[in-house]
């Protein structure tokens, strides 16, 4: 029997299911439990949250397609406007029955032209008597649309009057969603980050027929003991199992080891892993260019083919934080206004100076400077709006880490001398 029951669903279904979402049975069986059956009305919305590859999206695509829910599927970074939103739910929702193939797009310019055309499509595709989910990924788009959008759809289920249920999938917290205003309360849902162990198992889930599950076990083992403190990502750890598995499998094929010979096949797996720690996220060359790559002689660290840049070339975030940094080291606090306010107020021009500002900021070092003051001063000089997100605090932490060798470096130098 597997782990998740259903009486609404057969048991094959969701043995299924199970072994389509692994290490996820916690959040999908909370998730049925909310669904119940497909007649009954539901939480109007439901607001699941985590960081990057944690399976939301994934979970939630393989949850409604597998038990066949009617479901409008859509990302708020591809359809980035109120108007481009509306219209793409409504299309698809006229794409739910297998009757329609083309649907014409629908003029929707406000919401309550959208909740007119939503109940017109629910009683021409005869959904009236099961839960319609809504979900909208990437939603903290939502934020950059007009104010009456993110409580609109968080009350669709009262102003049409149908059972219909709203789902948000983000990357960051309820908190930084409510509005000052007050708006209603969804139902929130946390997807944890995949552990070693869950990412060891995903990984070894799909194994090639020609090799044993145990072989290639050890492969991700050895995978995963070499990337998992610089990248955590499902998919960026995925491409990199397929993209050197072939090097792996090398003294295997040419009869020097066999498969349980993990030293021989560790030395020569080793100048291959390393080379691809350093393009972990860079994506400048193609994996067949990457195999020419490999089979090519040279020393382990050297890389042929990339561009210069991809040796210096930092997260996008990261330049930001740089710069932020080096302005908060070396201008005073009383700057800020004048430099990152657009309607700073008259400054007045003093006729003196004290003693210490004439000499320049650059002789005299950098200067501390608390975490608030950074961040106020990367929000100011992103162009976009900066989401808080795990992201920006993962980078900043690693750039005070830095800091914090470079002065221990530095105090250590002097000692010496």
């Amino acid at each position: 029997m597997p782990n998740l029951e259903h009486p609404a669903y057969p048991a094959a279904t969701l043995l299924r299911l199970e072994s389509l979402v692994p290490c996820r049975e916690s959040q999908v069986s909370m998730l049925l439990s909310i669904f119940g059956e497909r007649q009954q009305f539901t939480f109007p919305s439901i607001f699941i949250y985590g960081h990057k590859s944690s399976g939301k999206t994934y979970v939630m695509q393989t949850l409604l397609n597998t038990l066949q829910l009617p479901h409008v599927f859509v990302n708020c970074v591809e359809y980035f406007t109120s108007r481009l939103l509306l219209e793409e739910i409504l299309i698809q929702l006229q794409n739910c029955s297998s009757e329609t193939k083309h649907a014409s797009r629908m003029l929707c310019d406000t919401f309550n032209d959208f909740v007119r055309l939503f109940k017109q499509a629910v009683a021409s595709q005869d959904l009236q008597d099961q839960t319609l989910y809504i979900v909208l990924d990437r939603a903290e788009q939502l934020r950059e649309m007009e104010a009456n959008i993110l409580p609109a759809f968080l009350r669709l289920q009262e102003l049409t009057d149908r059972n219909v249920t709203v789902v948000l999938l983000s990357e960051i917290v309820w908190e930084l969603f409510r509005p000052s205003t007050g708006c209603f309360e969804p139902f929130t849902l946390y997807f944890p980050d995949y552990s070693i162990g869950h990412l060891q198992k995903i990984l070894s889930h799909n194994h090639p027929p020609e090799y044993s599950a145990d072989f290639y076990a050890a492969y991700i083992n050895i995978l995963l003991g070499v990337f998992y403190m610089v990248c955590r990502d499902l998919k960026e750890l995925q491409h990199l199992a397929a993209l050197n598995f072939s090097k792996y499998c090398e003294p295997v094929v040419r009869g020097e080891a066999n498969e349980r010979d993990t030293r021989k096949l560790w030395k020569n797996i080793e100048p291959h892993l390393k080379k691809a720690m350093q393009t972990v996220y860079l994506r400048e060359i193609s994996s067949s260019q990457w195999e020419r790559l490999q089979c090519a002689d040279g020393e382990p660290g050297q890389l042929k083919g990339l561009s210069a840049h991809a040796h210096v070339e930092l997260p996008y975030y990261s330049k930001f934080l740089l710069i932020a940094a080096y302005l908060a080291s070396y201008n005073p606090v009383r700057t800020d206004k004048r430099f990152f306010l657009k309607h700073h107020g008259k400054i007045k021009k003093t006729s003196f100076m004290k003693k210490h500002e004439k000499t320049s900021n650059h002789l005299l070092g950098p200067k501390p400077f608390p975490l608030d003051r950074l961040l106020a001063i990367l929000y100011s000089i992103v162009d976009n709006r900066v989401a808080p997100t795990a992201n920006i605090f993962s980078q900043t932490e690693r750039m005070q880490l830095l800091r914090h060798m470079m002065r221990e470096q530095a105090g250590s130098k002097k000692t010496a001398c």
